[in-house]
């Protein structure tokens, strides 16, 4: 009989960094690729088997390393290109890949493509770009369509040297590349993949992946009545093209046997996800669906109270995503719950109080490692970091989409400060800042992120609790977040079959309380039980699974009880 070997991307566990957060070497407050390399064996013993690395190419910085200002080559700050390479040999010394993001969906305005594409209409790069003359209303310039950028205002800039608007979905110094000229595609892929898988990247998570086929750019129905622009998502997402350039990337990906995670934003049509993953399709490996960590958000994102969900509502978006395995799928699927653009799990979905923090972190861990696709873990997720606290002022929020968010409702309400306090609630719980603030590493000065010595104070402000939460005291407690997530990973492994490629079941979706699900490979069975309440509660099991005679396979608390649940306990039992 063949045995088919498995791509090792599925059964990868992945840790993300961010490197400006990361792990400062040389002192100036600012992580590097040195700090990085210093920490990789502390990485590798998490249980992971590959990083990848948030943008460090040369940039502006206005939106944090997503405004490339040259693809091949390295942000000053972080290092130089000898130091990515040396990354990326050290990484793959210790038996881990590594991948990048890929941000070709837009570039800096200071890319040396974009100044010649802005020099004049006749350039033979302005094309490279999204170009488009304006509209005049009762004789005023208006942009050409109505779209509101992902920060706010119109996607449209004027350009007063051409007299034409460009196209950003994103902040205005970040222009969106021109997908249709086949020109720009090469270009595309020669300096910003193949300069990188040349020198051995093992792949690419790829930003706004479905973003690159525009569609036919009409005005957006009208969504917010108080706003001259308006959310679009659904029109510039997933454009008739997209088949069709993914796979020409997917060509050029082949050859070095690299994989793909695609960030998949706006996509509620599950048939659609599942021809970007379909292998046969040979478009992307998998995508990160946003139906979990969209749960709670308002209509705006920051429009919101913060814990308004409910856990039915969760394990339905779950359930989205891991129902991409289901047969006949030949799709894969992930499972994440933070990453880069998102606040801390901990905070949103269990309970950041000194109490609750450690049960949350671990049953959080335990649910992940439980479900089906590839694991992403990210940064500080693995020792239970939490949001910073609500006494910080918006001097904090270092992020353009926070900045801008506060700005906009100041203008709107005349600054009201009812207005002003409910956004920065909101933010308080959503805002990306939470994710970015430097890891602690220790409770040495500047929580161990810079060294003690360093001349300069770290970017952004270190939390305040690493008395109580580092990496150097987790990793001597057997009761500490980190310990539980070594632990859990390596049942993980040990069950491969089961827990990564088995096929989930939601046992009792309506239940507010608990969240039960089981797995399903051949002919072996397991169930998942977690209390997402903050008190003990009776075990009380689905009638589906009841009477099974069960085995503990692994709880996230040491002295778990024969009848109850204990406040945020999760466990895993086989089915015999």
């Amino acid at each position: 009989m063949t045995v088919v070997q498995r791509p090792w991307w599925k059964d990868a566990v992945v840790y993300q960094i961010y490197p400006a957060s990361f792990k400062d070497s040389n002192g100036d407050g600012i992580g590097d690729l040195n700090g990085i390399i210093s920490e990789l064996d502390y990485i590798r013993s998490i249980g992971t088997d590959c990083i990848w690395i948030c943008p460090i190419f040369d940039s502006p910085q206005v939106d944090m390393g997503y405004d490339i200002r040259d693809y091949e080559d390295v942000y000053a700050p972080y290092g130089t290109l000898q130091d990515m390479e040396r990354l990326i040999d050290e990484t793959h010394s210790r038996g881990m890949r590594i991948i990048l993001d890929l941000v070709v969906n837009h570039t800096s305005d200071q890319h040396k493509w974009f100044q010649e594409s802005r020099s004049s209409k006749d350039n033979p790069k302005r094309d490279w770009y999204i170009w488009r003359p304006a509209r005049y209303v009762d004789g005023e310039r208006k942009p050409p369509n109505n779209w509101v950028s992902n920060f706010t205002g119109s996607v449209w800039q004027w350009d007063p040297q051409t007299e034409e608007y460009y196209l950003h979905l994103f902040c205005p110094e970040q222009p969106d590349l021109n997908w249709e000229n086949p020109e720009t595609r090469q270009a595309i892929y020669k300096s910003a993949m193949e300069f990188w898988l040349e020198r051995g990247v093992d792949g690419f998570r790829v930003d706004t992946v479905n973003m690159y086929s525009k569609g036919e750019m009409l005005d957006a129905p009208i969504t917010d009545p108080n706003s001259d622009w308006q959310f679009a998502g659904l029109q510039y997402c997933n454009g008739p093209r997209m088949a069709e350039f993914l796979s020409e990337m997917n060509t050029i990906l082949e050859k070095y046997d690299a994989m793909t995670v695609g960030e998949c934003p706006n996509t509620p049509d599950m048939k659609r996800v599942l021809e970007y993953v379909s292998a046969k399709e040979k478009q992307l490996n998998m995508v990160f669906q946003f139906d979990v960590v969209d749960v709670g958000q308002g209509p705006y994102k920051f429009q919101t109270t913060p814990y308004n969900w409910t856990l039915p509502e969760f394990k339905r978006a779950i359930k989205q995503t891991q129902d991409l395995l289901l047969p006949p799928s030949d799709g894969w699927t992930t499972v994440f719950l933070e990453n880069h653009d998102q606040s801390r799990s901990i905070t949103r979905f269990t309970s950041d109080a000194p109490e609750h923090r450690v049960a949350g972190g671990k049953m959080l861990a335990l649910m992940m490692a439980a479900l089906s696709g590839t694991l992403f873990i990210y940064q500080g997720q693995e020792i239970g970091l939490t949001n910073f606290p609500e006494t910080w002022d918006m001097s904090e929020y270092k992020d353009v989409d926070s900045s801008n968010y506060y700005k906009m409702v100041a203008e709107r309400t005349k600054n009201d400060p009812e207005a002003l306090k409910a956004a920065k609630t909101s933010l308080q719980h959503l805002a990306r800042d939470h994710s970015r603030v430097p890891m602690s590493w220790s409770k040495a000065k500047f929580n161990g992120f810079s060294p003690a010595d360093a001349k300069a104070q770290p970017w952004m402000r270190p939390l305040e609790d690493a008395e109580v939460c580092n990496v150097a005291d987790q990793q001597g407690d057997k009761n500490s977040v980190l310990a539980f997530w070594k632990r859990i990973l390596k049942v993980r492994k040990e069950w491969n079959d089961l827990l990564v490629h088995g096929i989930y079941e939601d046992l009792d979706i309506e239940n507010k309380d608990f969240f039960c699900f089981s797995k399903t490979h051949g002919d072996k069975k397991a169930v998942a039980i977690c209390n997402f309440t903050d008190k003990e509660q009776a075990l009380a099991w689905p009638a589906s699974v009841k009477d099974s005679k069960k085995d503990l396979l692994v709880s996230s608390v040491d002295d778990c009880a024969e009848g109850s649940l204990k406040a945020f306990e999760g466990r895993v039992y086989l089915l015999a």
